[in-house]
């Protein structure tokens, strides 16, 4: 079957040399067994080529599945891959098979794969070497023949690097590797997109067709399209049901597209919008500002320090000599301070060796204290601690909890010189 009748029989709309290319690769795969990993961003239409590949392969008239790994709750996500026995857990009444038994001889669609818990990964990656499983509950291994298609938006190898994906998974589910190009990718496209979604809306509620100006064409051309096909198509529809004309100009356009910079990620309040990674959690995002406050706070001391040993430098900081002599009148205000240590739970103090003066404002002080933030290593040893003795030195389960890999709590053992 030629390209072009798979894009008519699926809908597909487009001619971008990337496009095509991902369809080659689909249509040479289907007719194999082999794991197939699609990688895209959101709403590129990666569910599109799991349904191709199962519609030309030789499971085709076998069930086909389509599961959202991210929807599932962590802890309902291994019965629902692959069942549990009456009593596993609270709630569990009656024995139930998951979708590796009822998709048995067909194709399961694993759409957010990098959203799996590492445990369910472990039991995924049995399946796809073995086609065994386990339910929950239960003792007893059972066979599947599942060919598995697995999508994702995020980048699997660096979750590896980041210990949240397990490498071997990795490498087993990317036999085949199938990239759907974003749509600001193939801007030959978005036009025609735009006339077929325009079209059909105008079709479904019974009005002519939304046309666009020269420059409107432009303007939707440029456009990022952050939600790709998902976007676009919501923006026809949109149009086709709210425009007072049925030629859209660029000003009329406008008014349903959303502003947009170099960077749509959120930013934290304060901060300047510049290229950076992604944070993919609230543990991530947590580990970043305590590096950062860490940084920030021994820049202060080493200041501090030249400082003390400098006092004709003082010029030099008039914003860190204010900080400190605001500092200090909130000390003498307030007492010696541990009267009010509950105002901020991040807060250790720290008084300089007697004999060593503090010029601020010309007035001198015989010591000052400053604020420094908690260490994060001593945190992390803590915390890797309190995971070891919650499971009983295990280290699997205890790396588990931890949100890392097992080889890298490993590592973190030895760096932290800590006894199991």
């Amino acid at each position: 079957m030629d390209i072009q009748s798979i894009k008519n029989r699926f809908g597909i709309i487009g001619n971008s040399p990337a496009l095509n290319y991902a369809l080659q690769v689909a249509v040479q795969v289907a007719s194999t067994d082999l794991t197939v990993l699609i990688n895209g961003e959101s709403g590129v239409g990666k569910e599109v080529f799991s349904s191709i590949i199962h519609a030309l392969s030789s499971r085709k008239h076998n069930p086909f599945i389509a599961v959202n790994c991210g929807a599932i709750p962590e802890g309902t996500i291994d019965s629902e891959l692959f069942g549990h026995e009456k009593g596993s857990f609270t709630g569990a009444a009656e024995a139930r098979k998951g979708y590796f038994e009822t998709v048995n001889s067909g194709t399961i669609f694993l759409d957010e794969i990098g959203e799996l818990p590492l445990g369910t990964q472990a039991r995924l990656l049995r399946v796809l070497e073995t086609g065994e499983y386990i339910r929950v509950g239960s003792s007893k291994v059972q066979k599947t023949d599942v060919r598995v298609i697995a999508a994702t938006n995020k980048d699997l190898l660096q979750l590896v690097e980041t210990g949240r994906f397990r490498e071997d998974l990795y490498y087993r589910l990317s036999t085949v590797p199938i990239r759907v190009p974003a749509l600001h990718d193939r801007p030959e496209d978005i036009h025609l997109l735009f006339r077929k979604f325009a079209a059909d809306f105008a079709n479904k509620y019974k009005t002519a067709p939304v046309h666009l100006d020269e420059e409107a064409k432009q303007l939707l051309i440029n456009y990022p399209w952050a939600g790709n096909v998902r976007e676009l198509k919501n923006i026809a529809e949109q149009i086709s049901v709210l425009a007072p004309d049925k030629l859209i100009t660029a000003k009329e356009l406008k008014k349903y597209l959303q502003p947009y910079s170099s960077n749509r990620m959120p930013v934290l309040a304060g901060h300047k919008s510049v290229p950076g990674p992604e944070f993919t959690n609230e543990r991530e995002i947590l580990y970043k500002l305590f590096f950062d406050m860490k940084k920030d706070v021994t820049e202060l001391k080493k200041m501090f320090v030249e400082i003390l040993q400098n006092p004709s430098l003082a010029a030099q900081h008039p914003g860190f000599m204010n900080e400190l002599q605001e500092t200090e009148n909130y000390r003498l205000k307030n007492g010696n301070g541990t009267e009010n240590n509950n105002l901020s739970p991040m807060r250790v103090q720290t008084q300089l060796p007697a004999g060593q003066p503090v010029i601020m404002n010309n007035e001198i002080h015989d010591h000052v204290e400053v604020e420094e933030s908690l260490n994060i290593m001593d945190k992390e040893k803590e915390l890797i601690i309190k995971a070891l003795k919650k499971h009983k030195s295990k280290r699997k389960d205890a790396a588990m909890d931890l949100g890392i890999s097992e080889r890298t709590l490993y590592r973190k053992l030895k760096e932290y010189d800590i006894e199991e």
